[in-house]
């Protein structure tokens, strides 16, 4: 059974995660995102994406117990580039993917939404890159996505802290687009989708072209250089403590090592 639904309906295709409770970013799931990607680029009716978690997440994040399967430290670096490959994918699609935030859209969770072009969020989601709490970093671009959204200072605030923000706090710091309600979310977010399909293919993929061409040209290096830090801390004792205490379920003893 698939992990990720996929429906279109009026020139929008709506991918649906399907891995309760916590929606994680697994690697069946990001397997299955990049195979529904492709989908979408060979039909061409298709204008428009929304991505939506079903249940109570958007998703909380990266599918933790996978960590422990990791044999050495360059597991850790290819899993990065694999994730940081096809968010880069994501951001770079031909048609605009609107990310519907509700609940929680925490660690890889958050990365993925701040990968689509358009975020729209409940007042009451919580955003946040929790990384840190594991002894690990995020990995899938978070370190160089927040900044150009929040800017530096609140980047380092919610990396730093590992405290995630609310909806309405996302929507202040330019983190989402739109804040709604709890009960108005998908029907704004299909409103917008439906909007944007309206429009001609041909334009809506200059425009998908276009604007990436504003972002710093030291993106690439970044996450280069995110991928070997993500790499050198998964190897350190700190990221095992990390890891073995959420699956636990108790706070983690770091020893700086």
């Amino acid at each position: 059974m698939s992990i990720l639904a996929y429906d279109v309906k009026d020139g929008v295709a709506y991918l649906t995660i399907q891995s309760p409770p916590a929606n994680a970013l697994s690697s069946t799931l990001l397997l299955e995102l990049e195979e529904k990607l492709k989908k979408v680029e060979a039909d061409k009716s298709v204008k428009a994406i929304v991505l939506k978690g079903e249940g109570r997440f958007f998703s909380a994040g990266a599918d933790i117990k996978e960590f422990t399967s990791f044999q050495d430290s360059s597991d850790s670096k290819s899993l990065a580039q694999k994730g940081q490959e096809l968010f880069n994918k994501i951001e770079h699609f031909p048609v605009p993917v609107i990310a519907a935030i509700h609940g929680a859209a925490l660690g890889g969770g958050l990365e993925l939404a701040m990968a689509c072009h358009i975020r729209i969020v409940t007042k009451t989601a919580k955003l946040g890159l929790p990384e840190l709490t594991l002894g690990i970093i995020p990995g899938f671009a978070g370190t160089q996505r927040l900044p150009q959204h929040v800017g530096n200072a609140k980047a380092y605030e919610m990396i730093l802290s590992g405290e995630p923000i609310s909806g309405e706090e996302a929507y202040h710091f330019g983190l989402a687009n739109r804040v709604v309600e709890e009960d108005e979310l998908f029907t704004e977010t299909s409103k917008l989708a439906k909007k944007i399909a309206e429009k001609s293919r041909p334009s809506i993929q200059h425009i998908m072209n276009l604007v990436p061409y504003a972002k710093t040209e030291l993106f690439d290096r970044g996450l280069e250089a995110e991928a070997n830090a993500f790499k050198e801390v998964f190897g350190s004792q700190d990221a095992k403590e990390g890891i073995q205490a959420f699956l636990e379920k108790r706070k983690p003893n770091f020893i700086d090592k």
